[in-house]
């Protein structure tokens, strides 16, 4: 018996595209099914992340009228990273390998044959990476790229050019349950679970209806979510920063010292006041990077639930 697939898609406010994504995803399955790469019974689960439009109904029509196609609601919004893990934890026990992608479907799905193909071959994580970020504009790809050097330098082990397309085996999904935290970057936190893995190049298209979830500000702070949540070495810098400080100062106490009794006048007020502003300003910035930390240790000690999940329809037995 083949390998069961479920494509696991996070919906926030997708009525414009869930028709054609829908489509499109049903002729993918049925062609990996009728080439014998994976089972008759894969499935497709759409996940409402709280969605302020029709996208629930949609996906209750498509449900009620394809044996295909699976809908997970959850009681409220709570971002994407949160919308995907509850649906690839509700996916676990039921496919053999998962793969998860955008409701925009911009990442080519022509790449799954290949990532169903690595796993045959017996990889557990396969990574859907960009060829190129020609459709970026200037801006986007100079900053992703900037993200990418900056976690690297950090010690965060993250796979270049990778979003959330990616195939996970059922034993990766177990291990990715074992990681508890409540402050979530799955992109960080998959290459930690170890396993045979594999890349699998694609280009990304345009968004074919619809517009964009993530504006400039969402994106920054996921960047800003992904950096604190896999590095303390900010706060390092921190205390490097507090030594380099402390180290100049007791240079220029020397020079003072030494000026004073050659009985020189000491220059000092543009002096003094470019240095309270800029050691101020120094002294704000570490809070805050520690506040920063603060905030995510708090929440973490609540242990408060990451989703919580309203309605499962599925059209297997329950």
């Amino acid at each position: 018996m083949m390998d069961r697939l479920y494509l696991v898609i996070p919906c926030y406010n997708e009525e414009e595209v869930l028709p054609e994504t829908s489509r499109r995803l049903e002729a993918k399955l049925k062609e990996l099914i009728g080439a014998g790469q994976i089972s008759q019974d894969s499935r497709i689960l759409f996940v409402d992340d709280g969605s302020k439009d029709r996208t629930w109904e949609l996906i209750t029509a498509l449900h009620q009228t394809n044996p295909m196609m699976e809908g997970l609601k959850l009681a409220h919004n709570r971002g994407h990273q949160n919308a995907l893990l509850a649906g690839l934890m509700t996916a676990k026990d039921r496919a053999d390998m998962v793969i998860s992608m955008d409701a925009d479907l911009q990442d080519d799905i022509g790449a799954v044959n290949a990532m169903v193909a690595q796993y045959h071959q017996g990889c557990d994580i396969v990574y859907g990476v960009r060829s190129d970020r020609a459709t970026d504009t200037a801006f986007k790809r100079g900053t992703a790229q900037a993200f990418y050097r900056i976690m690297s330098f950090l010690g965060a082990d993250m796979v270049y050019n990778h979003a959330d397309y990616r195939l996970m085996s059922r034993r990766a999904l177990e291990g990715l349950a074992e990681y508890r935290e409540v402050n979530l970057f799955l992109r960080g936190i998959v290459p930690m679970i170890g396993y045979k893995t594999a890349t699998v190049e694609y280009s990304r298209g345009e968004r074919f209806a619809g517009e964009s979830k993530y504006p400039l500000s969402k994106m920054i702070n996921f960047a800003l979510d992904g950096i604190t949540s896999l590095s303390v070495k900010p706060i390092r810098f921190i205390t490097l920063l507090g030594f380099l400080i402390f180290s100049a100062s007791i240079l220029m106490l020397v020079y003072f010292l030494a000026v004073h009794f050659l009985g020189h006048t000491v220059p000092g007020w543009t002096s003094i006041v470019v240095s309270v502003w800029a050691i101020g300003g120094l002294q704000l910035l570490s809070i805050g990077v520690i506040g920063e930390y603060l905030g995510k240790i708090y929440l973490e000690t609540k242990a408060r639930p990451r989703y919580r999940i309203e309605t499962l329809l599925t059209h297997d037995p329950q």
